[in-house]
């Protein structure tokens, strides 16, 4: 049987004191289930969390770690780098040539932090960079493979009386860089004398578009140690020391080493 609760009948005030007692007890029992019930929810749900963010966390490392990740090869050059130290040309070109890191040759390239973008120019280098530039000019057969989406060459020249043929086509070379202007220096009236700078080692250089950025290849790390510093020379000249604001170089697979610009 259950319990008992005595009342006293006939005595109003007592009945109404034990309804209200009865009343607060139910209330209090029903924020306690309430109560109860919010705190396994909580707890229930607290580790699923917890999972999705370890997860999530552990597919961000991975990543990272894939996009850093270079080999031990890489990791023996970069300790012969001395981070806090700006290199002389000369000792950062004989610094590269120490680090044995793959057996193709690589090229030498000069990366530019520059105060402002546009910047662009162009540059006949004293030596070769290895690099072949396919130089052409303008004609029928060039326009026939224009209409087919065909380009093959990396500098376009022409006679000023060509232009307007090549107009059309403005759209697909502008965006490239390979339509030819006069300030560049690929429209000419001997355009044979024009093709002879090029292939002979003229560079066309410029800022990235969005970026105060500039990428150049200058050689490749077979080359002579002193050529490869000549071309490096006329190149930071080329561009200015004045819109230098730090200069690097440093091989294809290589890490990159800081220059001393006061003395190249």
């Amino acid at each position: 049987m259950g319990k008992v609760k005595p009342r006293l009948i006939g005595d109003v005030e007592v009945e109404e004191k034990q309804k209200k007692k009865q009343k607060e007890k139910s209330r209090e029992k029903k924020m306690l289930k309430k109560k109860d019930t919010v705190d396994v929810e909580v707890v229930h749900d607290q580790p699923i969390v917890e999972k999705k963010k370890e997860k999530k966390s552990a597919k961000k490392t991975i990543t990272f770690k894939v996009a850093v990740a270079k080999g031990k090869k890489y990791q023996e050059a970069k300790k012969m780098v001395d981070n806090s130290k700006l290199y002389f040309l000369k000792e950062a070109v004989a610094l590269l040539k120490m680090m044995k890191l793959v057996k193709f040759d690589q090229s030498v390239e000069l990366h530019f932090v520059v105060d402002e973008t546009g910047l662009k120019g162009e540059v006949e280098l004293p030596f070769s960079t290895g690099k072949i530039v396919r130089v052409k000019i303008a004609d029928d057969k060039i326009l026939a493979d224009l209409e087919k989406n065909i380009i093959e060459f990396d500098v376009l020249v022409t006679h000023p009386s060509f232009m307007p043929r090549l107009a059309k086509f403005a759209k697909v070379l502008g965006p490239k860089g390979l339509m030819p202007n006069p300030k560049a220096g690929t429209v000419s009236t001997k355009p044979e004398d024009v093709i002879k700078k090029f292939e002979k080692g003229m560079l066309r250089w410029k800022t990235e578009a969005k970026f105060p950025l500039i990428h150049q290849m200058i050689g490749k790390i077979s080359n002579e140690d002193s050529n490869i510093i000549a071309n490096a020379e006329k190149f930071i000249e080329a561009v200015g020391k004045s819109h230098i604001k730090s200069a690097f170089i440093k091989t294809t697979m290589s890490p990159a080493i800081k220059l001393e610009l006061i003395k190249v």
